[in-house]
This record gives C-alpha cells, structure tokens and sequence, in this order.
C-alpha cells in the first residue's frame, strides 16, 4: 500500500476535530482508534438499540461506520481550509454484523485534488474473533471552506 504525505501539517487535529463535531457518531458511540495519513481505524461497541429484527447490527449503522471511515481516511490528506463530503458509495454486506464490537478500517486508494476514492471494510469482534462482515468503496469530494 501506498504511504501518502499530507498535505496539513495538523491533519491529525484536523481530522479529530471533524469527527468529534459529527454527533452522529457520538450519538452511536463510535470513536477513533487509529489514524494515519491516508488510513483510519474507527470503533463502536455493540448496543441492542442498534439492531435489526433479528438481532443483528443494523445495515445502517454498519454503512455510517464505514462512511465516516472513508472521510476521515480522505480528510487526513485534504489541505487546509477544506472540509469533506462523501459524493458515492457502494457497500456489500457479507456476513451478518453481530459482535462485542465493530471495526471500521479504511484505506485511500487514490487521492485527488476534488475527489479521493477509499476502500472500508467492517469487521466485528466476539470473542478475540474478527469476522468480515461488509466492505465500502467510497468516493468522497474535498470541499475548499468559504469565509
């Protein structure tokens, strides 16, 4: 994989900034626990608020998830005075999302001047275990700030 420079000297204030603004997340209690430039870890503990009728995590909450891992994986390479919008993204559910807790790693593939592309994938955790449970590819747009 790629090793990307960033182009923000402070990209990791930055980008925890973003995410701590976002009360989406905090509503669903997901937090960074790794970031890099170019890559981020997110984490969520299970919550029985978050599931389906059969008792898995919600499709839903999985994409928000992996979602916000691209952008912020995106916005670490992003330069100053820009924000971050995702513009498309594709999921693919593979496995049901039931665990202790939920991994969500993304990784730029190719970053731009306007978009960035990302790659997520979702993991949960029970037991010591990681299983695959979706992947992301998402696209996410750089956003010049306007005073």
């Amino acid at each position: 994989m790629p090793r990307f420079e960033p182009k923000n000297p402070d990209y990791r204030a930055n980008a925890a900034d973003t995410f701590e603004r976002q009360r989406a997340m905090k509503t669903l209690g997901i937090s960074i626990a790794r970031m890099e430039p170019g890559e981020v870890d997110l984490v969520m503990g299970y919550s029985p608020d978050f599931t389906q009728q059969h008792g898995f995590v919600h499709a839903g909450i999985i994409t928000a998830g992996l979602d916000n891992a691209c952008g912020i994986a995106a916005f670490t390479l992003m330069p100053v005075d820009t924000g971050i919008l995702t513009v498309e993204f594709k999921t693919n559910l593979l496995a049901p999302a039931k665990g202790q807790r939920f991994v969500f790693r993304a990784v730029v593939v190719k970053p731009g001047r306007t978009l960035t592309v990302c790659d997520a994938r979702a993991f949960a955790e029970d037991n010591g275990a990681e299983t695959l449970v979706a992947t992301m590819t998402g696209t996410l747009m750089a956003l010049p700030m306007r005073n």
